[in-house]
């Protein structure tokens, strides 16, 4: 069994810079894997332990058209999903690369094929960066494999017949019944990513990490570029409620909250 493991180095959320035009600096947040990304990959090591062995590889393409001067980055993040227990990792470097996602989907379907393509592709739910979630949806449609996204729990106690995939959707739970080859995407909740030990990451460094270009895969960039990226301002609604009297404030408080939508009374 062949596993692939989508995994992007994404700005930091919790790091942001944002200048005082409220433009993302880019440039000056730091980087690392993106916080869903480390679900699909203990999700991918559970899941090659519990078909009977195989391959999982790490499968990333540059963002933010920054492969050159953030390359540190890129490796340490990747160095850490080899300690996590990846068997190895390819990521496409290039500066043309801007991440939308349909890019980014046609680049790591190219690098896929290159390399042979796998059983079962596996994605976070969504970057912690763009938060899109197309990327897995549309790496499947250009494999023309099937896509199960949102997955929640996966059973494979029917294998080698089709895994059981139960989606977290917004309103209720869904089981739907998949074989490979297949794209999916998983849930904050699908698994608990383990840290890996000390010997773990030691031994990371002496596994297959390299770097490919978009003409050795036979891919293009769309010829995008991206103009800006500014952050969300919230502004706040500043409303107080005198807290002296209880009875009198929990009034106040439902009210305001009818008021907003939130509750109704």
């Amino acid at each position: 069994m062949r596993i692939a493991v989508l995994v992007k180095v994404a700005l930091d959320p919790n790091l942001m810079k944002v200048e005082a035009s409220g433009d993302v600096s880019v440039r000056q947040t730091s980087m690392a894997v993106a916080e869903y990304d480390r679900n699909a990959v203990q999700v991918a090591l559970e899941l090659r332990d519990k078909l009977g062995g195989g391959q999982v590889v790490a499968l990333s393409a540059s963002t933010w058209g920054m492969s050159t001067e953030r390359r540190k980055d890129y490796e340490g993040a990747l160095r850490e999903v080899l300690a996590m227990g990846a068997d190895e990792a390819h990521a496409i470097m290039d500066d043309s690369l801007s991440g939308l996602p349909l890019e980014t989907a046609g680049a790591l379907a190219a690098l896929a094929k290159s390399l042979g393509g796998f059983d079962i592709y596996v994605t976070g739910e969504g970057s912690s960066d763009m938060v899109s979630s197309q990327v897995a949806p549309m790496l499947a449609t250009i494999l023309g494999i099937p896509a199960v996204t949102y997955v929640k729990r996966i059973d494979t106690s029917g294998s080698p017949g089709p895994l059981k995939l139960t989606r977290d959707l917004e309103d209720r739970l869904e089981t739907v019944g998949a074989s490979p080859p297949l794209v999916m995407s998983v849930t904050g909740e699908s698994s608990q990513p383990k840290l890996p030990t000390l010997m773990q990451i030691r031994r990371a460094f002496s596994k297959p990490l390299k770097y490919h270009s978009l003409p050795e895969v036979g891919a293009s960039p769309l010829g995008v570029r991206r103009v800006a990226v500014r952050a969300l301002v919230q502004k706040r609604k500043n409303i107080y409620i005198d807290g002296s009297k209880p009875d009198e404030a929990a009034s106040k408080l439902l009210s305001a909250l009818a008021e907003e939508g939130v509750i109704r009374i």
